[in-house]
C-alpha cells in the first residue's frame, strides 16, 4: 500500500446531507468532474433545459447512487430540492460559496 499523497488517489471524501427530508452521501467532485462540468456550464447560457441537464450531470458525479437515476427519475424531484443538494455538492467540491465546508 503506498503512503502519502499517491496512497490517496481515487480516494472520495464523503458526507451526508439532507435531501427532501432523508441522508443522502455526497462525494467531493473530482478536479477532471469540476473542469468538466465548468466546461458544460460556458455554453449553458439561459437555455433551461441545458441548465437542468447540467444539474443533473452534478447531482449524477457525486449522490452516492444518483449514477443510476434516469432523466424521468429527476423529473419525478421538485427543482429546488435539486438545486439545493447541487449548490451543496458544488460547495462542497470547493466551488463557490462557502467552500469544502462539512468534511
Amino acid at each position: 500500500m503506498s503512503e502519502g499523497l499517491k496512497g490517496l488517489v481515487g480516494h472520495r471524501v464523503k458526507k451526508n446531507v439532507k435531501f427532501m427530508g432523508q441522508d443522502v452521501t455526497i462525494q467531493k467532485l473530482t478536479v477532471a468532474e469540476v473542469m468538466r462540468i465548468q466546461e458544460s456550464a460556458k455554453d449553458v447560457g439561459e437555455d433551461e433545459k441545458a441548465n437542468f441537464d447540467l444539474l443533473k450531470d452534478v447531482i449524477r458525479a457525486s449522490a452516492v447512487g444518483a449514477d443510476e437515476l434516469t432523466d424521468e427519475d429527476f423529473d419525478t424531484f421538485a427543482i429546488d430540492d435539486l438545486s439545493k443538494l447541487s449548490n451543496d455538492i458544488m460547495k462542497f467540491s470547493g466551488i463557490g460559496g462557502e467552500q469544502g465546508k462539512g468534511k
